[in-house]
């Protein structure tokens, strides 16, 4: 079998990480005068390693962060935000997004909550977890679209895709009554399946007044707070520590 029937193979079986090793493999002549084992462990490291980085790339498409350059190596803890580092260790290493846990972020406008909230997203996207970004209050505005066009179980079912979701901006617009049975849904459905990240300037102490209906409140603040971890957020606008940054003040 000639080379060029070798490749075409791959192609044919969609290896392109193996066809691209082996094309490496040939040019180099240490690597082609290696024990044939040794070459054939290289050829499908490369392969799975190159539909690893497929998949994260995949994945970071689907999840459509806000802050899509956030990585948590780059959390400032010298901001005085409230940040303890041995606390966020236990965060990014997302064991609590494999055992379905939640994470609420609070704190005042501009300190961040949304940038660490997305760096969390991101790191769970390099262990390969699925997961969707989106504003609280749109979400709201698209479960209502759907239970009145009748696609609400196709929403539901596409939500459930993803093992984290973060909502972000959480109350910050109204909840109309309607909304209330669409979320007591949805965190019905995330205690079972999924995880969730909460961002909100609103105090955990305020969000059963914010709910309103106090039955369904109990029901939507069990599920969510009892099985919550949690991250206060305080110190300046990060926007305006930056800004000053930039004008060269100190």
């Amino acid at each position: 079998m000639s080379e060029q029937q070798v490749f075409e193979h791959f192609r044919a079986l969609r290896l392109p990480g193996m066809s691209t090793a082996l094309q490496r493999v040939l040019d180099t002549p240490d690597m082609a005068a290696m024990p044939v084992i040794d070459i054939l462990a290289f050829l499908t490291c490369e392969e799975i390693q190159y539909k690893a980085q497929k998949k994260r790339e995949r994945l970071f498409k689907a999840a459509k962060l806000k802050q899509a350059q956030a990585c948590v190596e780059n959390i400032d803890h010298l901001a005085k935000r409230g940040i303890d580092k041995g606390y966020l260790a236990t965060l990014i290493n997302c064991e609590w997004i494999t055992r379905n846990q939640f994470l609420i972020i609070t704190g005042p406008t501009g300190v961040g909550k949304s940038w660490i909230a997305c760096a969390l997203a991101n790191q769970a996207i390099k262990l390969n977890q699925p997961v969707l970004y989106k504003r609280f209050g749109l979400l709201m505005e698209e479960l209502d679209i759907a239970r009145k066009d009748g696609s609400l179980p196709r929403l539901r079912s596409y939500l459930s895709k993803f093992k984290l979701l973060v909502l972000d901006d959480w109350a910050i617009t109204p909840l109309l009554e309607r909304n209330r049975q669409d979320l007591l849904e949805l965190m019905e459905e995330r205690t079972e399946s999924g995880s969730l990240i909460i961002t909100t300037q609103l105090p955990v102490s305020k969000w059963h007044e914010y709910i309103g209906e106090p039955t369904i409140a109990d029901a939507i603040m069990d599920r969510i707070v009892h099985r919550a971890h949690r991250l206060e957020l305080h110190g300046e606008s990060m926007r305006k520590v930056y800004k000053t940054i930039g004008e060269g003040k100190s």
